[in-house]
């Protein structure tokens, strides 16, 4: 299947031109992450991941999250780029946000940058925002994508997309 990347408006960069295989990069954006009048994150000290065809990811480190918020979950996944992850759930005011960040201990070498970094889903949390502005999840519920709106599609997620 042949996928035609969106148009690119000013201001907008394509995730067509992001790189494969994946790559990590620091980034001075501001990453905030909110829930039931909560602060979970804030940081301007994240390492992101481009992946072509994906939004980034925000691996955030664990001195600027409420690591007393995090508790780790059940469950491992391999990452064919950075390794075996473990995943965390969110306590908020006694609600457990389940399996909603991950975190990589022993990452790759062309990712241990991600050590002990954790990123997080932008869906269950009232609000993720990349330097103040709203973002959308990723679609699917599988990849961790953050989506801005200096970002042009189509993403990789939803349903028909897996072999892109």
């Amino acid at each position: 299947m042949r996928v035609r990347p969106d148009p690119v408006a000013p201001g907008q960069v394509s995730v067509w031109d992001f790189p494969r295989p994946a790559i990590a990069e620091p980034c001075d954006r501001r990453i905030r992450i909110e829930h039931r009048g909560v602060m979970i994150a804030d940081t301007t000290r994240a390492v992101r991941t481009l992946e072509t065809s994906h939004p980034p990811s925000y691996y955030l480190p664990p001195d600027d999250i409420a690591m007393d918020l995090l508790r780790p979950a059940p469950g491992r996944s391999l990452c064919e780029w950075k390794g075996q992850a473990r995943y965390w759930d969110v306590v908020v005011d006694g609600i457990v946000l389940p399996r909603v960040g991950w975190s990589y201990a022993d990452p790759t070498p062309a990712f241990r940058s991600l050590r002990d970094h954790i990123a997080f889903y932008a869906g269950p949390f009232d609000r993720c925002t990349v330097d103040g502005v709203p973002v959308t999840p990723q679609p699917g519920g599988f990849y961790g994508g953050w989506i801005t709106p200096d970002l042009a599609g189509p993403f990789k997620g939803p349903p028909g997309t897996m072999g892109w």
